[in-house]
């Protein structure tokens, strides 16, 4: 009997070198749970296996756990005995916001109407329906002319949308991005506290990647400069800004996404300026962010009662726990949307994630001004739902200032804001229900999904309010009593007035089993006395459930 633990006391030893090399970095699925994990790290006289970041990464099942360790992947899930107790396993991968090859290339700052892109700052009340003067003061939500009324608001038909159904947005939208700025005038009302899960704290705030010195900038803030021209440009962002903010950050790789989020969250509130948004930080100034932080954020996201998440990035690295997480907020009524990413090039063959798991994201291509495929973007209806605008998109910028955009990057938040809208129509839009609306697009060619978002036609598309099921318990017809170790079976059946019944719940306390999914559980044993109340709940095709779950009570004799 001793043999088998010295086998494995050997085996170990042979596996670590004297000098552990460079750790790898593993996101892993385990039963052990965070305790477990931790003790089987680091057995008793020996090297370490692995060390656990952090206290998991907030699945709900509480199994999901970022390690490192010097062992290859392989020779992690071989342990002997499952040692870790691995249900899946994965590397911690590195995604960018601009992965090698993307082409969303600004034209040169030199062309004609980079210039007046951005030249009507006139500040204007901002959404219109405030009732605000124009004559605005630091408290008023006041915006700049050319990003309230810019061409791309007029292509989707923002200002017509609103104003035809009555809207502004409504629910909590979370960007998983660079973070934002929390100081800009035309956000702050609106800003949720978020999270930075590059530095595990709250707040979410970009601004916390030029804090540091040196600053940046020659000072940091950087000086207002109301009157400079709109013609710097920031390569690797893709944006047009004022030369105040800048030049110095052209060929600066360690700011190359520097204010990605705070413009992504401008697109938001463009379309969507009375929804709440919640930035988390995933990703750092030079555009890298890890995937086990992006899990983490999916998962927060939920439990902090997102129903939207933006993802304006994508990898071509598919990853199995980022679609369980994807998954995971669709079942819980949460819509996804995603960038198709900008190398140009067509999918299939390509592959572009999150946005090619179309049954829980809507995937986002970039068009132009005159509804053409941007150049630079992906294409193929294996990635793309629909296509916005993405080309010279004015958004918000950190330091309170503005900037134009290029990229898929910019064309995914209008969708997202498009489903902020919905959901002011209906509080209870699910991902199936925003994608079936979103697809009443105008078409704009072959490969382009269901064409170039109108908002108009999309809110018109969009289903009256859904009314809930209502569930049954047919067997047993009201409460029993057993003696203990006795079987008592259940069936139900649900109906539901506009749809069908996808779902059933059962929660069987003190029984055997303690639960079950299906309509007709059968049998459950009761094997210790007392008095137990059996719930039956169902779920229909929008995602809604009984909102009086059935019940029986069961007394169980000795």
């Amino acid at each position: 009997m001793r043999l088998k633990p010295l086998c494995v006391f050997l085996l170990l030893c042979g596996l670590f070198p004297a000098k552990a090399s460079a750790d790898n970095r593993f996101i892993v699925r385990t039963t052990l749970g965070l305790q477990g994990l931790q003790t089987v790290c680091n057995p008793l006289l020996l090297t370490p296996i692995c060390t656990v970041i952090g206290s998991g990464l907030g699945d709900p099942q509480g199994q999901l756990f970022t390690i490192t360790t010097p062992l290859a992947l392989n020779d992690l899930l071989a342990l002997p005995g499952n040692l870790l107790g691995i249900v899946d396993a994965e590397v911690d991968q590195l995604v960018s916001l601009f992965p090698i090859g993307s082409l969303n290339v600004l034209p040169s700052a030199s062309a004609g109407y980079l210039t007046p892109l951005m030249s009507d700052r006139t500040l204007v009340p901002y959404p219109a329906s405030s009732g605000r003067t124009s004559a605005c003061n630091g408290l008023s939500p006041c915006v700049w002319d050319a990003y309230a009324n810019q061409p791309a608001a007029r292509i989707v038909r923002v200002s017509d949308a609103q104003s035809q159904f009555g809207v502004t947005g409504a629910g909590i939208v979370a960007d998983i991005d660079t973070g934002v700025d929390p100081t800009h005038p035309a956000l702050q009302g609106v800003l949720l506290p978020g999270y930075d899960f590059t530095r595990n704290q709250p707040g979410g705030s970009e601004l916390a990647d030029i804090s540091s010195s040196p600053c940046p900038f020659s000072s940091c803030p950087p000086p207002r400069c109301p009157d400079c021209s709109s013609a710097q440009v920031n390569q690797s962002t893709a944006a047009v800004l004022d030369q105040s903010t800048a030049a110095v950050l052209e060929g600066n790789d360690n700011y190359a996404a520097f204010g990605h989020g705070t413009m992504v969250m401008g697109v938001i509130h463009l379309v969507a300026p009375t929804a709440q948004l919640m930035a988390l930080k995933t990703f750092k100034s030079d555009g890298t962010g890890l995937l086990s932080d992006i899990l983490r954020a999916v998962y927060y996201a939920v439990r902090n009662y997102a129903q939207v998440i933006n993802m304006s990035f994508d990898t071509q690295t598919s990853s199995r726990e980022l679609k369980t997480a994807l998954n995971y907020a669709n079942k819980r009524n949460v819509i996804c949307v995603a960038s198709a990413g900008n190398k140009a090039q067509s999918a299939p063959p390509l592959t572009v994630y999150p946005a090619e798991w179309q049954n829980d994201v809507m995937g986002v291509a970039s068009t132009s001004d005159q509804d053409t495929r941007s150049s630079f973007s992906n294409y193929g209806n294996a990635i793309v739902w629909v296509a916005a605008p993405g080309e010279a998109i004015v958004t918000t910028y950190p330091f309170g200032t503005y900037a134009a955009g290029w990229g898929t990057s910019f064309s995914a938040p209008f969708v997202s804001g498009g489903s902020s809208l919905l959901l002011n129509m209906q509080a209870n839009t699910n991902e199936p229900q925003a994608a079936r609306a979103v697809a009443h697009a105008v078409p704009v060619g072959a490969q382009m999904g269901h064409g170039r978002l109108d908002l108009v036609q999309a809110l018109g598309a969009a289903p009256a309010s859904d009314l809930p099921p209502t569930g049954s318990i047919d067997r047993p017809s009201g409460s029993v009593i057993v003696l203990a170790g006795q079987s008592v079976f259940f069936s139900g059946s649900g109906s539901d007035p506009d749809g069908k019944i996808t779902g059933y719940s059962w929660s069987f306390p003190g029984g055997e089993p303690e639960g079950s999914n299906v309509a007709t559980p059968g049998s459950v044993t009761y094997s210790t006395p007392g008095v137990f109340v059996v719930t039956f709940t169902v779920t229909d095709d929008a995602g809604l459930k009984d909102p009086n779950p059935k019940t029986r009570t069961i007394f169980v004799l000795p």
